[in-house]
């Protein structure tokens, strides 16, 4: 499975990191300088979460705005409690 939201799509992009020197013109410098491009990654903020699709509760990797938006409908809360021996 790989980093993707299961609802938006979101899933890891990639870009460039560019580095600088200089003094901005504005500033009174001469203008800034490009020194270097490196490539970079940017990911999702992707979280596993138990939610209810087609009816049955599952496991699925989704982004926080996903959950922010409430697209994911988490499974009820269940109050189970373990039966008392009260022969014991």
């Amino acid at each position: 499975m790989s980093r993707q939201c299961y609802f938006t799509g979101k899933r890891t992009r990639a870009g460039r990191s560019i580095a600088r020197r200089g003094k901005a013109k504005y500033l009174g410098g001469v203008g800034r300088k490009i020194t270097g491009i490196s490539k970079r990654k940017f990911k999702p903020n992707i979280q596993k979460v138990r939610a209810v699709v087609d009816g049955k509760v599952v496991r699925i990797k989704v982004s926080s705005k996903a959950i922010r938006n409430g697209l994911v409908v988490k499974p009820p809360k269940r109050d189970y409690q373990p039966k008392s021996s009260d022969s014991a």
